[in-house]
């Protein structure tokens, strides 16, 4: 007979949230928490598609001629996200063993502001008065931080950036040191007369033209001033391509993961053995024979 599904619990789950109960309450552990079975991947793929429709509805909402057109529609629409979503992290607290431990989590905290703002927004009227509900629902957003939970991509995106966070600190440093004297030499030459009424105003100058955004809500005026911005461009067009290099040589640098394995021990729990191991190399039991569903 096939394994069960009870046997595919990563040990870093484990160390983080404590052993999960037995009987039906692992059985929606490995459902909630596990990619690896037919259950599991499905109730992923679903919740996948639940975070992009909820959001997708409050950017909707969010266009006042739809919004007024269909309130009530995107109203009950949003309410039944929420308590889908609503259920699910109750499920995700009762199937730990440390559900205190999982609400302060990352993720914990991101799908609890998923949920709060509606029903924040429902048990506070008084809000209503201070601020416009639709504020409360663009933090409903935040469901699509989710989404990093099932994209492996996501990680390797987050290793890159803490392997460079020195390169990237001692280059926005460099950058900040540019736009500080940049910006106090065009508070000198073109003065409060032609819109630089202050260092800090003529680094804003500097920033916004450095990163070429250019704004246009403050020009140079001289020509010198126009030499020292025409500077400025230049080195913006340089300095945007250094962290973009810096990350993608962080990326090539790393190590391509080999394909997930999944094989658990059923003692340890321990995983990622190898198909054609016979013993936990953790523990030293005796390893079944492994099964992907």
């Amino acid at each position: 007979m096939r394994a069960v599904a009870t046997t595919t619990i990563p040990a870093e789950n484990i160390q983080r949230f404590g052993r999960p109960e037995t009987g039906w309450r692992l059985r929606i552990y490995t459902i909630i928490f596990e990619a690896d079975t037919r259950a599991g991947r499905w109730f992923d793929i679903a919740l996948i598609g639940c975070i992009l429709v909820s959001v997708m509805v409050v950017v909707v909402d969010s266009v006042d001629s739809v919004h007024q057109r269909h309130a009530s529609v995107l109203n009950a629409i949003e309410w039944m996200f929420t308590v889908l979503f609503t259920i699910e992290y109750l499920a995700r607290l009762l199937c730990v063993r440390h559900p205190v431990r999982y609400a302060l989590s990352v993720f914990g905290i991101v799908d609890l502001l998923a949920i709060l703002p509606t029903y924040l927004a429902m048990l506070v009227p008084e809000l209503h008065a201070l601020i416009d509900v639709r504020v409360l629902r663009l933090l409903r957003v935040f469901r699509i931080f989710k989404l990093g939970a099932y994209v492996a991509e996501f990680g390797a995106l987050g290793r890159a950036l803490a392997a460079s966070r020195r390169k990237i600190l001692v280059f926005l440093s460099f950058v900040l040191l540019v736009v500080l004297v940049m910006g106090t030499l065009m508070y000198v030459v073109e003065g409060p007369g032609n819109g630089f009424t202050s260092i800090p105003v003529a680094v804003y100058w500097a920033i916004t033209t450095m990163t070429t955004v250019g704004f246009g809500d403050i020009t140079p005026k001289t020509d010198l001033g126009r030499l020292i911005a025409s500077v400025m461009m230049l080195i913006g067009w340089g300095t945007l391509a250094v962290p973009t290099g810096i990350v993608s040589a962080e990326f090539t640098a790393q190590k391509m993961p080999r394909v997930p394995n999944t094989r658990t021990c059923h003692e340890c729990l321990s995983e990622g053995h190898a198909p054609e191991a016979r013993f936990c190399s953790d523990c030293g039991a005796e390893l079944p024979p492994w099964q992907r569903d």
